[in-house]
């Protein structure tokens, strides 16, 4: 019988494993605006973009453009990062697909 369906957990083990290195495009949302396209012209260096989110709002993560979890901004060794503060649950992942 193949291991794909026994419900050994040596054939689960098998399984996980394949999809432990699947990639995942992971990003980060500070938040978001809506502008028209001359106002999008007339962008330069030095132009401030205001976005939804108020200053110290947790920040989205998103993986694979989903939301599953929130947090803060932070650095380390000179470089930005985030800190998780939040899981989103499942059940608020169900409503955002509706």
């Amino acid at each position: 019988m193949s291991d794909t369906l026994t419900p050994s957990g040596d054939g689960q083990s098998r399984r996980l494993d394949m999809l432990l290195d699947v990639p995942l495009d992971v990003s980060v949302e500070l938040g978001r605006c809506r502008m028209t396209i001359q106002d999008l012209l007339g962008l330069s260096p030095g132009s401030v973009i205001e976005l939804d989110k108020v200053a110290g709002e947790a920040l989205d993560i998103l993986i694979n453009d989903r939301l599953v979890a929130r947090g803060e901004a932070v650095v380390v060794n000179d470089k930005f990062g985030v800190r998780i503060t939040d899981i989103v649950s499942p059940q608020e992942r169900i409503a955002r697909l509706r």
